[in-house]
């Protein structure tokens, strides 16, 4: 098994984490402990770590293609093929112009640029209210996160939340932009999460039972990354 070390000034205690996205371990320990002191907590919990696993579903993945059902931002489409030259919605159906083979990354690619008009409009919208203004905004294909906020006010998110509903990526994006505010997660910081998006419970619990899910989808060569 492969264990990821992260050493943190904030931590007390050792501590053992396995992202249901897809498995990683990590285990962080205080940034004085020693290395020996992390490994011995570590076999003391290998029984925990193993059954932890073994109950985790299998991570294969859904290839994207003609005739399945896919979410988009939140709601199901069948993809099929199509005439002309653009992806586009039409009814219930996602239209994928061009070779069959490439359906997966041109999906992909769409929903890249759904993803960063949606994100960059409601990052915007969120940080005109807090008065603040961020530097630049990346997509990525992050397992471990959904977003990060960097102390030089880079947005970071995962394109993947254009396959959430819609309630879900606004979420995400008013927490992030919090961060441009405090760069916490305080009682101040959560005031200002309540007062840009007051649902913000329900929308994280999305996260927590259904966040996984949008890791299935494999989009072909190309498709998986941002």
């Amino acid at each position: 098994m492969e264990v990821h070390l992260k050493r943190s000034v904030r931590a007390r205690r050792f501590s053992l984490r396995v992202s249901r996205l897809d498995g990683k371990i990590t285990l962080t320990l205080p940034a004085r402990a020693r290395e020996r002191d992390a490994m011995a907590f570590l076999q003391a919990q290998e029984g925990w770590l193993r059954e932890t696993l073994a109950a985790m579903p299998e991570t294969g993945g859904v290839a994207v293609g003609p005739g399945m059902l896919l979410p988009v931002e939140g709601r199901l489409l069948r993809i099929l093929p199509g005439a002309g030259r653009a992806v586009r919605v039409e009814g219930d159906a996602l239209v994928v112009p061009g070779e069959p083979a490439q359906a997966g990354a041109r999906v992909a690619a769409w929903l890249k640029a759904l993803a960063r008009d949606r994100l960059a409009r409601a990052s915007s919208e969120y940080a005109a209210r807090v008065g603040r203004s961020y530097t630049r905004l990346t997509l990525r294909d992050t397992r471990s996160r959904w977003g990060s906020c960097s102390h030089d006010g880079a947005l970071m998110y995962s394109w993947r939340l254009i396959l959430a509903p819609p309630s879900v990526l606004d979420y995400v994006a008013a927490h992030e932009v919090a961060h441009l505010v405090e760069m916490n997660h305080s009682a101040a910081y959560w005031a200002i999460v309540s007062r840009l998006y007051p649902g913000w419970r329900q929308e994280r619990a999305w996260l927590h039972g259904h966040g996984q899910d949008l890791h299935r989808y494999r989009f072909g060569a190309g498709g998986s990354g941002a």
